[in-house]
């Protein structure tokens, strides 16, 4: 009778720590990622990249990830449903993607016009209410994805043009590239705005399909080759002061994940954001250089009154955007920790100075 009540109990306690205690003997974890931009492209490719290379090594092989090429598995845009739906178990995209299938919210969690740049939302993330705002969208949107932070870029040029843009009026019917709600000031400027994948925008530009386009930062323009067809190139990227990428992970494969190969990916995903946003600062100025010195670029810092415009529009953009609940609801939310951030800023930090001369 003893020995059947010892056997009972081990069953018990057995049961419990598989049922009920963070699927301690959970399956080894391979993530199938297909990512949405090129695996070569500096802070983009090169950051799930990173994840890929030490996940294994961090979790001694309980967790492992194999990244393919955009397309390889399914196409760039299809990749949150594709997720959603367990085709593919995870993907790397960005948010800003998904407007048009999540709801109008989307871009706050991957680029805002004149917005936190990397440092401060990653302390929104991080810190603030970010990560519980970012996964609550997707839930409210029916997609059954675990959302994880990785990557945060540094500011974006603000576009690639064929000829030089001296006043509001040279916008009027170009021809652009342009991404989230950038792209929604830019239409209201009179610009004609699609949003193609990254490796799409080099053959529209050669076929004449653009006038210009604005892409990523100058590492990622230098990999598209921008340079070679369009030699005028604007800052500061006042449309996405920061691009913020992310892991999306299929929910059911998530929840049959131990606690530790949770873990592990988490804490990957922010080493990845680390890497992502030093490997972003390393290289720029020596990049613009090159961009002027051997592929005759003109570098071009937008006028005082064009920013104010830019602005002035954007602010008309956030205002219509309000109008969905969700949106202003995030909105509100980061705007709030803005407030106490900016006077935090306009104490600890150095004035920035003015922009150099451009040749």
């Amino acid at each position: 009778m003893k020995k059947g009540a010892v056997s009972l109990l081990l069953l018990g306690v057995f049961s419990l720590v598989v049922l009920g205690g963070g699927n301690a003997f959970a399956d080894k974890v391979v993530l199938q990622c297909q990512s949405c931009f090129g695996l070569k492209l500096q802070g983009l490719g090169t950051t799930i990249n990173y994840v890929a290379e030490n996940i294994g090594v961090a979790s001694n092989g309980d967790v492992t990830m194999k990244v393919f090429e955009p397309g390889k598995l399914v196409p760039p845009f299809e990749i949150l449903d594709a997720v959603s739906k367990g085709s593919i178990n995870a993907g790397f995209a960005t948010a800003t993607y998904w407007s048009g299938k999540a709801g109008p919210a989307a871009p706050l969690f991957g680029a805002i016009p004149f917005g936190p740049e990397y440092l401060e939302y990653a302390a929104w993330f991080y810190k603030g209410n970010g990560m519980k705002l970012y996964q609550e969208f997707y839930d409210r949107a029916g997609f059954n994805v675990k959302v994880l932070l990785l990557g945060i870029l540094a500011p974006e040029t603000s576009g690639w043009f064929r000829k030089p843009i001296n006043s509001p009026s040279d916008l009027k019917g170009l021809r652009m590239r342009f991404m989230g709600l950038g792209g929604k000031v830019m239409e209201k400027l009179g610009v004609s705005v699609s949003l193609l994948p990254l490796g799409e925008t080099f053959p529209a530009l050669e076929k004449g399909a653009l006038d210009g386009t604005e892409c990523c930062t100058p590492a990622v323009d230098k990999g598209l080759g921008l340079q070679k067809i369009t030699k005028y190139n604007y800052y500061p990227g006042w449309h996405q002061p920061a691009t913020n990428m992310e892991l999306l992970i299929n929910k059911d494969a998530w929840n049959k994940m131990s606690d530790s190969q949770k873990r592990i990916i988490e804490v990957t995903c922010m080493a990845g954001t680390l890497d992502c946003m030093a490997e972003c600062e390393f290289s720029q100025g020596g990049i613009i250089k090159e961009f002027i010195e051997k592929d005759g670029v003109k570098v071009v810092y937008w006028p005082k009154e064009m920013l104010a415009l830019f602005q002035k529009t954007w602010n008309e953009v956030a205002q219509e955007e309000m109008k969905d609940p969700f949106f202003k609801k995030v909105w509100d939310d980061l705007q709030a920790f803005r407030d106490d951030y900016k006077y935090w800023v306009s104490l600890g930090y150095l004035p920035r100075p003015e922009p150099p001369k451009m040749k």
